[in-house]
């Protein structure tokens, strides 16, 4: 009996003593964070990807809605012409013209009933204002023929048709107008510089470093042709909302940037890739930004690199926008710079920011600021 005790008695001692196996959940589990309203407040809102005011390929991010006056696009009608898309453009060149054709048949063919050359034409001894007009698609035919001055010599104007005469000095008159205007418009549309600026460079990175103990902010620009860009300037534009003191809020405020308008700089012999250098002092928009600042602050630069072709002696315009996030990336070195007054030591460089292989320009911080030479690309693309 003492015996069979003991027994039980250490049974319900190991019983006691032993824990339980606890199974352990799978390591995803237990590394999920369990969401609650109070770590939605706490986290970090996604940020919304911010609408461009200018693309990268220079165009502008711009509608122009609700607008009430569209009278006043008809009064520089040359200029809306040239504005318009290729497939417009096209559709109204051939519209006016076949128009312009059926307007000036149906005058032929009034003129023809009217003096009831249609019946009498196959009489003996009768002069039609038209020889061999006897339809309306004659008559179309024939006004093809003499304002397009084809002439094929079987639809023939009469000396005996006082009115005939006059409206054929009309078609001449008002053809000739008509096309001076559509030539006109498709010459200016052909020969536009916009594809000139697709051999105008600018670096991928722009970026922010020491240059003749000045901090700058700078990006580089090329032309790949080897005719050059005459009377070539460039300006740079810093776009962002702004409140005044007054409490006025203003969406897209635009701000020079200096990048040498005071001592010429920005007057470019664009012969050799140039490095465009902005200096970040107590007037430049960028002195009082921090990095904090520069996470939540919206804004955009845009550059314009003004010229005109040397060939052709066009003018064109070509935009670039700057990427914001590769101004942030090094803004941070900015702020140690402008701390420390120091520049990297001697031989310690900063590692290049990553460049695609389709990039033709390349942007490195060396020790004192030195800029690396251009990318091997560019000699190949010449």
């Amino acid at each position: 009996m003492a015996g069979d005790s003991q027994v039980h008695m250490d049974h319900d001692m190991e019983i006691g003593v032993t824990p339980t196996a606890v199974k352990k959940l799978p390591k995803h589990m237990r590394e999920a964070q369990i969401s609650t309203e109070r770590t939605h407040l706490i986290a970090d809102p996604i940020k919304k990807p911010r609408q461009r005011y200018v693309q990268k390929d220079g165009k502008c991010n711009v509608h122009h809605g609700n607008v009430q006056e569209t009278y006043r696009y008809l009064s520089d009608l040359f200029t809306t012409l040239v504005d318009l898309r290729w497939r417009f453009s096209l559709f109204i060149f051939t519209l006016v013209y076949v128009v312009n054709w059926l307007f000036f048949g149906l005058l032929w063919y009034i003129i023809a009933l009217i003096r009831g050359d249609l019946w009498h034409s196959d009489e003996e001894g009768w002069t039609p204002c038209v020889e061999n007009l006897n339809s309306f698609v004659s008559a179309f035919l024939f006004s093809i023929e003499t304002e397009t001055t084809i002439g094929y010599g079987y639809r023939v104007i009469t000396e005996k048709c006082p009115e005939g005469i006059i409206l054929l000095l009309i078609q001449a008159i008002l053809g000739s107008i008509v096309n001076a205007m559509m030539v006109g418009c498709m010459f200016v549309k052909i020969s536009q510089p916009k594809n000139r600026a697709e051999t105008l460079m600018f670096s991928h990175k722009a970026v922010i470093s020491v240059r003749d103990n000045k901090l700058c902010l700078m990006f580089r620009v090329g032309d790949l042709r080897n005719s050059h860009i005459v009377e070539a300037s460039i300006r740079a534009k810093l776009i962002r909302s702004q409140q005044t003191k007054e409490g006025e809020f203003i969406p897209l405020n635009q701000t020079d940037i200096n990048i040498g308008f005071d001592t010429g700089d920005d007057r470019l012999f664009l012969v050799s890739p140039l490095i465009i250098s902005h200096e970040i002092n107590e007037k430049s928009p960028f002195w009082e930004l921090s990095q904090a600042q520069m996470d939540k602050e919206e804004f955009e630069i845009v550059v314009i690199l003004e010229g005109m072709v040397e060939a052709t002696e066009l003018s064109h315009h070509p935009l670039r926008w700057l990427q914001r996030t590769a101004v942030s990336h090094l803004w941070r070195r900015y702020n140690e710079l402008r701390q420390n007054k120091t520049g990297p030591q001697n031989g310690a460089a900063v590692k290049c920011p990553s460049r695609s292989q389709s990039a033709s320009f390349e942007i490195c911080i060396l020790g004192e600021a030195e800029i690396l030479k251009w990318g091997v690309r560019l000699n190949q693309l010449q």
